[in-house]
């Protein structure tokens, strides 16, 4: 039977591509665009590309950061894509620093590329840091798709699932209690994005 989930309607990306994503993996699908659909979700996806500042702005003007920051304490799954995961974060430093959701501490940060092209685009590995159940059937060595210029840096170490390198090493993807982000696109990711949207599904709401 599929699991019922919900996407945000961040109105900053793509939502038919996450959520054909989310189907093929045994999701059916709900969109939330205000305060009542987040409260209602058993399951909640907070996808996102573009710029920091713009997408706080919207979340506010639309009523919607604190029904996230509430739906953050309910205990049921939430998961953060590519910009959706920076969201999470208490400060982001794009163009300005602006106050980000603050459901993880931490900062969003230009990435160290050292001479990289810039954004980072393209396939990288991942290493595990830490066992969890987001990442059943992924180990260290396996791909996923990134574009970002921008990275999360967790205030703490324990909230770090896996690193990539890319100039330097960064956090690609965390989990803070019933919180998960994920730097990477897992509906561009083949193989390891499945296996990560399927896994978020089987989670216990």
């Amino acid at each position: 039977m599929p699991v019922p989930v919900t996407i945000l309607d961040s109105q900053i990306c793509n939502l038919a591509s996450i959520a054909r994503a989310l189907e093929r993996a045994g999701g059916s699908v709900t969109v939330a665009q205000d305060a009542a659909a987040i409260k209602a979700a058993s399951r909640l996806v907070l996808p996102g590309v573009g710029s920091f500042p713009a997408a706080m702005r919207a979340f506010n003007q639309r009523g919607l950061s604190q029904p996230l920051r509430d739906f953050a304490k309910t205990g049921k799954p939430m998961i953060g894509v590519c910009l959706g995961m920076q969201l999470l974060m208490e400060i982001g430093e794009e163009f300005e620093q602006t106050p980000g959701l603050g459901i993880v501490p931490g900062r969003v940060r230009a990435i160290q590329a050292k001479g990289l092209a810039i954004p980072h685009m393209g396939w990288n590995a991942v290493e595990v840091k830490r066992v969890d159940p987001l990442l059943n059937g992924l180990q260290s060595g396996d791909y996923l798709y990134f574009v970002h210029s921008f990275v999360c840096e967790p205030q703490y170490s324990g909230d770090v699932l896996c690193t990539t390198e890319y100039g330097e090493r960064f956090c690609s993807l965390l989990r803070r209690g019933n919180v998960w982000g994920v730097q990477a696109h897992p509906e561009k990711s083949q193989r390891a994005g499945a296996a990560l949207l399927k896994n978020f599904l089987e989670l216990a709401p």
